[in-house]
């Protein structure tokens, strides 16, 4: 791809971004960067966080890792839609009866202010280094595909990135980001397409040709059943309900589109028809990782192999595009990774500040004149917050799906351990003590995990979510009150 083609479609694309922009943010009020007015349709609610749920990491980290857990992730799919069903049923209920804009404020309702501001800390530390490392991925794969060639470091790439998103939402936040989330799905969904399409031409293969090569090579595998492996279908399956519910169901950035929506029967609808948009997509991609190795095998490519397992998977997918599908797949694949990168941190950014506003300076009781500098400054305050930690991760190798949901293990664990102990108990907790729980509960964790694997050759995997909420729950009970409370 020329450097004046790359050019041209940056333009254009935030053209498009940046005129939806000014559509949506001619009548605003203080609380529409937060809330989107509570008026955003369902369907295009559920649309739009399609781009989010599907990063840059998606898109490159779940097909390149077939190579190394065949399709394993698909059992993790399976216990996203159980986790689904919760957040439609049980969470998002409980956020429209409390009318929330950060939906860690049930935490205080609950238990206490302590707990409220653990809860929401936890969040700000696990998405600012969940949506910083969606942001590397993406930066990579740009810099490597085309910014190089223009002799553009790095670190202005991440600047440039930012600054843009920093434009069209800046003024609105989530009532734009609902809209330009939409287009930028349907670009995404668009890109997955135009790449299948372009390697089943590419390797001569009818659509039913194509679809049984996928299903009968060796790495066409669903279901692992060693119960030592970190792949294991339990683990897998309890594991995607449960990070589905924590990281979807307990994350503002993905929960706070759902509630700009203007009542619980739309907002119940979104969540399901978002399900079943993210399980497809997701599943497609994993077909889409099988052929990706087919054409690899039919054509000589070598790859580096270290201690039996693929190096670089998540380089996969890029090299593959840029060198053998044509510059038709060049220019589809640099669309979905700008698409992906846009959906995926705009609504990160967005909810971090909307997280440290409403969560630590009291962002909703502020006079008018004060709350446009809050907004300023916490934003700002964010976008140098990534710029940091992706600068700080950038010599990182190895799957970076996998890195997030490590971390997402840590940190989200003991946010879902305060909403299980919230919701299906009545206890109490001595409120200064919860960061103590929370803290506690995370390092076990990580020890237990260290002993498992060199004592029992046993890996918790996606697991540790379950481990760290367990622990949590079971700390909390140490620091309940003597005397009751009701819910």
């Amino acid at each position: 791809m020329s450097s004046s083609l790359i050019l041209l479609i940056i333009l254009a694309y935030f053209g498009l971004l940046m005129l939806i922009s000014w559509f949506t943010s001619r009548h605003t009020r203080d609380n529409s960067f937060f809330d989107g007015d509570r008026a955003s349709p369902w369907f295009l609610v559920a649309f739009g966080m399609i781009g989010s749920g599907i990063s840059a990491v998606s898109l490159v980290s779940i097909p390149g890792n077939v190579g190394n857990n065949n399709l394993y992730y698909f059992q993790f799919i399976l216990g996203t839609i159980v986790g689904y069903l919760f957040i439609a049923f049980v969470l998002t209920p409980i956020y429209y009866k409390l009318k929330l804009v950060s939906i860690y404020t049930y935490l205080k309702v609950r238990f206490g202010d302590v707990t409220y501001k653990t809860g929401s800390l936890f969040f700000l530390v696990s998405q600012s280094f969940g949506a910083a490392l969606r942001l590397l991925l993406s930066i990579k794969i740009l810099q490597y595909a085309f910014f190089d060639n223009l002799h553009i470091p790095y670190f202005l790439t991440i600047i440039i990135v930012l600054v843009l998103i920093w434009l069209y939402t800046n003024k609105s936040g989530i009532k734009t980001i609902v809209w330009t989330d939409a287009l930028q799905s349907l670009f995404l969904i668009t890109v997955i397409i135009i790449s299948i399409i372009a390697i089943k031409n590419s390797l001569r293969l009818s659509g039913a040709g194509m679809v049984s090569a996928i299903v009968h090579h060796p790495y066409a595998r669903l279901f692992d059943w060693n119960i030592d492996s970190g792949s294991n279908f339990f683990k897998q399956f309890i594991s995607g309900l449960l990070i589905t519910v924590a990281l979807v169901g307990l994350d503002q950035s993905m929960m706070q589109k759902t509630l700009t929506i203007a009542n619980i029967k739309g907002a119940r609808k979104n969540v399901l028809t978002f399900s079943f948009f993210i399980a497809a997509a997701q599943t497609l991609f994993l077909g889409l990782g099988v052929l990706l190795y087919i054409f690899v095998e039919r054509n000589g490519i070598k790859l580096e192999v270290q201690n039996g397992q693929l190096v670089n998977t998540d380089g996969l997918y890029p090299y593959l595009t840029l060198h053998y599908f044509g510059e038709v797949g060049a220019i589809a694949f640099f669309i979905g990774v700008v698409a992906s990168t846009f959906a995926s941190i705009d609504a990160c950014i967005t909810a971090l500040t909307t997280a440290f506003s409403y969560d630590f300076l009291d962002f909703e009781n502020k006079p008018h004149e004060a709350k446009k500098k809050i907004k300023n400054r916490v934003l700002l305050a964010v976008n140098i917050v990534m710029f940091a930690i992706v600068m700080a991760f950038w010599s990182s190798h190895g799957a970076i799906i996998n890195t997030i949901f490590k971390i997402a293990g840590y940190t989200y664990g003991p946010i879902l351990g305060l909403y299980l102990t919230g919701l299906f108990t009545t206890i109490q907790l001595r409120d200064k003590w919860t960061p103590v729980a929370c803290v506690l509960a995370a390092l076990l964790t990580w020890v237990l995990n260290g002993l498992f694997i060199s004592l029992l050759n046993f890996d918790f995997g996606f697991m540790n979510i379950l481990v760290n909420a367990v622990l949590t729950i079971l700390f909390l009970w140490v620091i309940q009150k003597k005397a009751h409370g009701t819910v």
